[in-house]
C-alpha cells in the first residue's frame, strides 16, 4: 500500500541540477514521496573548451587528477576519452561518493576518496594527499569554486593546475509559486545553491522558507543556513542514501508527534 511507505504523500523539494537529480528523485518516489524539482544550479558545457582539450593532450605530465564533482567527471572524462584515455600510472581522486560512482561508470575503479565526510578537507587528510612535493596535480572542476584544495596541495609542494569542465549558472525561478505548492521539506546540496535560493526570494518568501525543514549535505551548508535564519536544519551525509535515510527518520518523527 502506498500509504504505508515512509514518505507517503510528503512533498520534497529537490534543488539539484536536473542532470544530477534523477537517482534521488527516483529514491524519494519509491518511498512514497512527491518530488518537486526546483534546480538552483544549471550545468552547461563551457563555451571555450580549448584549455580543457589542451590540458587533456598533456595529461601524461600529471601524477594526480582530482575530480571535484560528478559533473567534473562527466565533462572531464568526455574530453579525455574523446582524445585518448587516462594514463595508467596516474592516481585518481575525488571528494564524494557520487563522483566516485560516476568514475566507476567510466571504468575507473581505483579512486582515492573519503569514506565518511565528503569534502575537500577530508580528502586532504588522506595519506595519499600528504607527500605530494614536486608532483603535478590537475583539478577538474566547474568554472568557479573553492580554492582550498589547490592552495593546500601547493603549500605541500605540489604543482597544481585547475581546468574548467563546465559552466554553472543560476536559474531564475518563482519561489512564491514553489511555496504555493505547499512543500513539506527542502533539500540543498551546496552553499552556492542555498545562496541562489536566498537571492531570488522575496522577504515574504524567506519567512516561509526558513520554517521548512531543510536537509543539507554538509555542516558548512548548515552553518550558512543557520545564519540566514533557518529554524530546522538536518545534516544528512553519505550521498543519496544518507539523504533518503534522513528523510525517513524525519518523517517517522513527524508522524509520531501529536
Amino acid at each position: 500500500m502506498i500509504n504505508d511507505l515512509p514518505l507517503a504523500g510528503l512533498r520534497i523539494v529537490v534543488t539539484r541540477p536536473r542532470e544530477q537529480a534523477a537517482q534521488l528523485v527516483q529514491g524519494i518516489e519509491k518511498l512514497g514521496g512527491v518530488c518537486i524539482q526546483f534546480p538552483l544550479l544549471e550545468i552547461t558545457r563551457i563555451d571555450n573548451n580549448l584549455p580543457l582539450h589542451d590540458l587533456v593532450k598533456r595529461l601524461h605530465d600529471f601524477h594526480l587528477a582530482i575530480f571535484i564533482s560528478p559533473n567534473a567527471v562527466r565533462y572531464g572524462m568526455e574530453a579525455i576519452l574523446g582524445i585518448g584515455e587516462l594514463p595508467g600510472t596516474m592516481q585518481i581522486a575525488t571528494v564524494g561518493l557520487g563522483s566516485a560512482k560516476a568514475l566507476l561508470d567510466y571504468g575507473v575503479a581505483r579512486v582515492i576518496s573519503p569514506q565518511e565526510k565528503f569534502d575537500s578537507e577530508t580528502l586532504l587528510e588522506l595519506p595519499e594527499m600528504q607527500d605530494v612535493s614536486g608532483k603535478h596535480v590537475v583539478i577538474f572542476r566547474g568554472d568557479k569554486g573553492r580554492e582550498l584544495l589547490g592552495d593546500t596541495l601547493k603549500s605541500r609542494g605540489a604543482i597544481v593546475e585547475y581546468v574548467s569542465c563546465y559552466h554553472r549558472s543560476n536559474p531564475q525561478h518563482d519561489v512564491t509559486a514553489l511555496l504555493a505548492a505547499k512543500p513539506d521539506a527542502l533539500g540543498v546540496s551546496s552553499s552556492e545553491s542555498l545562496h541562489n535560493l536566498w537571492e531570488i526570494s522575496s522577504p515574504a518568501d524567506k519567512e516561509q522558507l526558513t520554517v521548512l525543514p531543510l536537509f543539507v549535505s554538509h555542516a558548512r551548508i548548515a552553518a550558512a543556513a543557520h545564519k540566514l535564519g533557518w529554524q530546522n536544519i538536518i545534516t544528512a551525509t553519505g550521498g543519496d542514501e544518507g539523504l533518503l535515510a534522513g528523510l525517513v527518520t524525519w518523517a517517522k518523527l513527524r508522524k509520531s508527534k501529536p
